[in-house]
C-alpha cells in the first residue's frame, strides 16, 4: 500500500496537481523576458519588443475558436487605430505554430501570434490555465511594465479597450 501511495503522489507532483495557482502579473511589475515562437516559426524574444514601444499582449483559449475568432478580428478590424495608438499587438496561445499561421491566414490577422504550445508565455504573465487553454486575458506593456490589465478581456471590444488604455498612460 505505501509503494502504491508514492507512486500515486509521484506521478502527481509530475503532472503539477499540487502546484501553487499562478496570479497574473499586477500593474507596475517587470514585464517576462521570455522568447517564444511566431505563427511562421520564427523566434520572438519579447523583452526586445517591449523596448520599441507599447505592447498589447493578449492571451486566448484556441486559435480558430469562436470567441477567439471574433477577438483576434476585432483587433484586425480595428488594426489601424491600434497602430495610431502606437501599439504593438501580440497574441498568445497553446496552439501549435501551425495552427497559429492557419489562423492567421483564414482570418487575415495582420499581427503576431506567439505559438505557446509549452505554456512558457502563459505561465510568465501568471495567465491562469484549464488543461492547455489559457483564460482570456489581455495586458499593455510599456517600458518594460506592466501599465494595464483587463482579466476578463472580451472579445468584441478588444481594441477599444486597449486603445483607451494606452491613451490614458
Amino acid at each position: 500500500m505505501k509503494l502504491i501511495t508514492t507512486l500515486l503522489l509521484s506521478a502527481l507532483l509530475m503532472t503539477n496537481a499540487f502546484a501553487a495557482p499562478t496570479e497574473p502579473l499586477e500593474v507596475g511589475s517587470d514585464a517576462p523576458k521570455v522568447t517564444s515562437t511566431d505563427q511562421n516559426g520564427k523566434e520572438v524574444d519579447l523583452a526586445k519588443v517591449f523596448s520599441e514601444g507599447i505592447t498589447l499582449v493578449y492571451f486566448y483559449p484556441k486559435a480558430d475558436t469562436p470567441g477567439c475568432t471574433v477577438q483576434a478580428c476585432n483587433l484586425r478590424d480595428e488594426f489601424d487605430a491600434v497602430k495610431e495608438a502606437g501599439i504593438t499587438v501580440i497574441g498568445v496561445s497553446a496552439d501549435t505554430a501551425e495552427e497559429q499561421l492557419a489562423f492567421t491566414n483564414k482570418f487575415s490577422i495582420p499581427f503576431t501570434l506567439l505559438a505557446d504550445k509549452e505554456g512558457e508565455v502563459i505561465r510568465a504573465f501568471g495567465v491562469p490555465q484549464r488543461g492547455t487553454f489559457a483564460a482570456r486575458q489581455s495586458f499593455l506593456v510599456a517600458d518594460g511594465k506592466i501599465v494595464w490589465r483587463d482579466l476578463k478581456a472580451q472579445p468584441k471590444t478588444q481594441a477599444e479597450s486597449a486603445i483607451a488604455a494606452a491613451k490614458a498612460l
